[in-house]
């Protein structure tokens, strides 16, 4: 098997690199941004690409941004994404649309040799790896827009009228309704967003913060 490392870090890329060679993968290129790795790849053609998500020269979302470009192009190419926090952006673009030889680890489970060479095995065999943090962190924001899709019109536009930091009284001037009515709208919401109440918690500014985060 053959590989190309993109990486920032000439040290993660040397480590990634002894690591693979020491359980048989070939590492034929490297590369320090997204322009050097796509030039890696196109001369070396690899069997799998290990990308680390944020790369120069802004270092917010290159490596990611290159590995849909290469999956356009090298739909056969293995793609291992890589990144040092959670990044669902791309990450869950590609495993939606691409979900074959697609593969994405938080670098702390890198240090597992075992998982790093299991998950560049199953890539590169067409597989798709996904770390257990960030599988937990695209089944909570499904379920979180499965409890807003609960919600109906006039929560919603009561919710709205929350996060916009209105009281009771303004939101049932601004909906023409009651203020018990809006009472009975805000309780509702606690409800269908699993706001139980609890004596640390100030329920209000949770679902406002969950309705600005969906």
């Amino acid at each position: 098997m053959r590989a190309v490392v993109a990486d920032d870090s000439v040290l993660l890329r040397e480590g990634l690199a002894r690591l693979l060679a020491e359980s048989g993968v070939e590492v034929v290129g490297f590369a320090g941004d997204a322009d050097s790795l796509l030039e890696a790849v196109a001369e070396h053609e690899p069997d799998i690409a290990l990308v680390d998500i944020r790369m120069p020269p802004s270092f917010t979302h290159e490596g990611a941004e290159a590995a849909v470009a290469l999956r356009a192009r090298y739909p056969e190419l293995g793609i291992l994404l890589l990144s040092q926090s959670l990044e669902s952006r791309y990450a869950l673009d590609l495993a939606r649309t691409s979900p074959r030889r697609f593969g994405y680890l938080l670098k702390d489970r890198v240090l597992d040799v075992g998982a790093l060479i299991d998950a560049v095995e199953r890539v590169a065999a067409g597989g798709t790896v996904l770390d257990p943090d960030v599988v937990s962190q695209f089944l909570a924001r499904a379920a979180s827009r499965d409890r807003f899709g609960t919600l109906t019109e006039r929560e919603r536009e009561t919710l709205e009228l929350m996060a916009a930091g209105r009281s009771n009284q303004a939101i049932a001037r601004a909906m023409v309704v009651t203020e018990r009515t809006v009472e009975t709208f805000v309780a509702s919401i606690f409800s269908k967003l699993d706001l139980p109440p609890e004596p640390d918690d100030h329920r209000r500014v949770l679902a406002v913060l969950a309705w600005l985060q969906r």
